[in-house]
């Protein structure tokens, strides 16, 4: 079994650390995919940034092995668990996510992405023996609920309209084609892909190599479903210039978010690390509200679930 690491010890502020920078890369990355989106079609741009992933990753790697004593210690079973976790989270994960992004709107899909670290907890306690003490249990459950706060918006509660269709084949078409199985798969792939990656970075303790693993396989599986391969380079080619260079901006932040994501996993629980990058709107929600003026709103469930979320976040590192 493994424990979580003391409070404030060296490892585990190093841990939150790590963790923290990716929260900023992530956030950057969110705010660039907003301002690109205007410019760029979604789909187009998404290609753009895994691009970037890989180039970004290989030149990191690159960069690193020359700044080091020692050269890269390979390790088989690390390299298929980093795949596998580019399968889940960067394909798998991003594509529920987006498309239910489209389907329902960024509120409620985002609802769903908050239990996401009680997912990686469930998952890493069954697989790798994880244990996280009642108070950081409390302090993850006001964490997420003041991220959930956050994201409800008005009316996301509200009845739909009746379906005239018979009760049976209504009930089944609601579920397979609602927000809740959309955005569940979209939480699940998230914490697999990040139990994958923390069980990976603990035995091979290479965070830049493991993203880049996973940003290949990402890219490929990308590459290989994609149904307009054909006329991407015309595309590419009429597209707004800083509309890519933004979603370029949004591939360096993603993949150094994810880099160092895997860092902070060799110090502190993966629910932790999970938890803290979680923490976007944190950042996300005043900084809209400065750069987009009213397009992002300052409600009072906002106030409110930054004061929640915080408090959880003080409660789960002085715990």
């Amino acid at each position: 079994m493994t424990d979580v690491a003391a409070p404030l010890s060296g490892q585990a502020v190093w841990g939150y650390l790590l963790s923290g920078v990716a929260l900023v890369c992530f956030s950057m990355a969110v705010l660039a995919t907003k301002a690109a989106s205007n410019r760029v079609n979604l789909e187009l741009g998404f290609f753009v940034a895994l691009i970037v992933n890989v180039v970004f990753a290989s030149c990191a790697l690159i960069i690193h092995l020359l700044t080091r004593d020692t050269g890269l210690q390979w390790n088989t079973l690390a390299f298929f668990l980093f795949a596998a976790s580019g399968v889940f989270a960067t394909y798998l994960g991003r594509w529920f996510f987006y498309e239910s992004v489209v389907r329902f709107g960024p509120a409620k899909a985002s609802i769903f992405q908050v239990s996401s670290p009680l997912f990686v907890a469930l998952l890493a306690w069954l697989l790798l023996g994880e244990r996280l003490s009642i108070w950081v249990a409390i302090g993850m459950v006001m964490a997420i609920s003041g991220l959930a706060l956050i994201a409800c918006k008005p009316g996301f509660f509200s009845p739909s309209k009746a379906d005239p269709s018979p009760l049976i084949i209504s009930f089944f078409t609601r579920i397979l084609q609602s927000v809740f199985l959309l955005g569940l798969f979209s939480s699940c792939a998230y914490a697999v892909g990040n139990v994958l990656r923390g069980a990976a970075v603990r035995s091979w303790p290479e965070p830049i190599a493991g993203a880049l693993i996973g940003a290949l396989t990402g890219l490929a599986l990308h590459c290989y479903f994609n149904t307009n391969k054909a006329s991407l380079v015309v595309r590419l080619r009429a597209a707004e210039r800083s509309g890519l260079w933004l979603y370029a901006l949004v591939g360096v932040a993603n993949i150094s978010g994810q880099i160092t994501t895997i860092a902070s996993m060799r110090y502190i629980p993966l629910s932790l690390a999970a938890l803290v990058t979680l923490c976007t709107p944190l950042l996300v929600f005043p900084l809209s509200y400065w750069l987009f003026k009213n397009q992002q709103p300052l409600t009072l469930n906002v106030v409110l679930g930054c004061i929640l979320t915080l408090l959880g976040m003080v409660v789960v590192v002085l715990r």
